[in-house]
């Protein structure tokens, strides 16, 4: 029992910022926030939560984050999975350049690319469009996520690559019937890191989305914390809406996750 302590209060940690949030969405409407034990109030409502959504399309915007984030995340997870399979099958020194660009790639700043990357979809006429938003997926949407699938790929055993070889299985059929199901908890764990990066992201949709009935979630939100300070109940409920999915997601991936790695996800241990 003692060995779960660090556990437990670690999660409490980061469960504290979700309690809080779920705490002011129980505030109601036109009343200010407040600090201490006053952070709930003496009569809680849930009146802010049919007011969060009057006052701004959460319902559209949430499908439009789904819209994104459903096409997104199992791209990245397909396109991280070859990139990391493709850097194990390369030469060696071939490889040490791959993974050296790839750290060189994640201490980029993300604002040096916004310009050009504007200038690009701008051109090509693909403003206004969730396409830009899905884009970065097609590349992995981090380079992180390549390399965590390179380091799980590395772990398979030689051997069983090389028989599956014997067997006549080339480069594209090794990773999808060798490589993939052998990587299951890495596949989780990306899928999981894409689903938060893409859900959460505000940056692209402020840049490329003009029409309100585009707008994600993030966007909504933005708006909502522009309201006045009595309307705090009312951000607080917003952003309790847009936290759920991602927990949801995390918690359908826990199960699946624990269990695969448990079992070394069939790799040898």
């Amino acid at each position: 029992m003692l060995a779960r302590v660090p556990g437990i209060l670690v999660a409490a940690l980061f469960a504290l910022p979700l309690a809080l949030v779920a705490i002011g969405a129980l505030r109601p409407p036109d009343l200010a926030a407040s600090v201490g034990a006053g952070l709930l109030p003496a009569g809680p409502s849930l009146e802010s939560f049919p007011r969060a959504f009057e006052l701004q399309p959460l319902g559209r915007q949430l499908a439009n984050s789904m819209i994104v984030a459903g096409i997104a995340v199992p791209l990245s997870v397909l396109t991280a999975s070859a990139a990391g399979f493709g850097m194990l099958l390369a030469a060696p020194r071939t490889r040490r350049l791959l993974i050296a660009a790839t750290l060189a790639l994640l201490v980029v700043p993300p604002a040096a690319l916004w310009v050009p990357r504007f200038v690009l979809f701008s051109e090509a006429g693909l403003t206004d469009t969730f396409v830009p938003l899905i884009a970065p997926a097609i590349m992995g949407t981090s380079p992180l996520f390549a390399l965590l699938f390179y380091w799980s790929f590395r772990r398979i055993p030689r051997d069983l690559l090389d028989a599956a070889r014997l067997e006549g299985l080339g480069p594209v059929a090794l990773w999808w019937r060798v490589g993939v199901p052998l990587t299951r908890p890495t596949a989780f764990a990306v899928g999981a890191l894409a689903f938060v990066a893409h859900w959460g992201n505000f940056i692209d949709p402020l840049l490329y989305l003009f029409d309100p009935d585009r707008a994600t979630l993030p966007l909504g939100l933005r708006t909502l914390s522009q309201l006045k300070p009595t309307d705090f109940g009312v951000l607080m409920a917003g952003a309790l809406v847009a936290a759920v999915p991602a927990v949801l997601a995390f918690a359908l991936v826990q199960r699946p996750f624990l269990s695969s790695a448990r079992s070394g996800g069939g790799l040898a241990r």
